[in-house]
C-alpha cells in the first residue's frame, strides 16, 4: 500500500472541491464530509441519510477499532448536509452507488479521489488523504494535537504527529536548511 499525504495547500483543497463537483455532486461532498469530520473511509461510506440528517453530531462505531466514535457537525456542513439529502430517504446509502443500491467501495472512493488528484497536479493522494487532511489542517488552526490525538484515537501524540505529516514536514525542513 502507498503512503498518501494529507493535502496541504488550502488553494489545492478548493481545486480538488471543483474538480470533484464536476465529476458529481456526491464525489465532492463526499470530500467534503471526509476533510471535515476525519472519519475513515470505511466509517464514511457506511453512512446513511439518517446517519445525518437533522443531526448534531455524527455517532457511529468505528469500523476498525469498534470503539463509539461522537463526532460534532458544525453549521456549515450541517447546511450541506441538508441540501446533499433533500430528496433522500432515510435509509438510503449516503454514497449510494450509481449501480444498484450499494453504498460505492473503497476502491471506486480512491479512483474518484485520483482521478480528480491527477487533474488538479497532487501525488500522492488516497482514500486516507481526507482524514489526514483534516488533521493537518486541524493542528494547523489549533496546535492541539492531545484533542487530536482523541479525535483519532491515537495511543500517543507522536503517533498523531507523525499520521498527519508534521513529523514530515519539520524534517523537510531541517534538511533543507542542512548543508556539509
Amino acid at each position: 500500500m502507498k503512503t498518501v499525504q494529507p493535502i496541504r495547500e488550502l488553494e489545492k483543497i478548493e481545486e480538488m472541491k471543483e474538480a470533484l463537483m464536476r465529476q458529481h455532486y456526491r464525489n465532492y461532498f463526499l470530500f467534503v464530509l471526509g476533510i471535515n469530520t476525519g472519519l475513515r473511509i470505511s466509517d464514511l461510506l457506511a453512512l446513511r441519510v439518517s446517519d445525518v440528517r437533522e443531526k448534531s453530531h455524527i455517532i457511529i462505531t468505528e469500523q476498525k477499532t469498534g470503539k463509539m466514535k461522537r463526532f460534532k457537525i458544525n453549521k456549515e456542513l450541517q447546511q450541506l448536509i441538508n441540501e446533499f439529502t433533500i430528496n433522500k430517504n432515510d435509509e438510503e446509502n449516503l454514497f449510494k452507488s450509481r449501480r444498484g443500491n450499494q453504498h460505492i467501495k473503497r476502491i471506486q472512493a480512491w479512483k474518484i479521489l485520483n482521478a480528480a488528484a491527477n487533474e488538479v497536479g497532487i501525488s500522492e493522494v488516497g482514500t486516507h488523504s481526507l482524514r489526514k487532511t483534516f488533521g493537518y489542517h486541524f493542528y494547523q488552526k489549533y496546535k492541539d494535537v492531545a484533542v487530536l490525538q482523541e479525535i483519532f484515537n491515537h495511543s500517543f501524540p507522536a503517533v498523531t504527529m507523525r499520521y498527519i505529516g508534521i513529523n514530515q514536514d519539520i524534517m523537510d525542513e531541517k534538511i533543507d536548511g542542512f548543508t556539509l
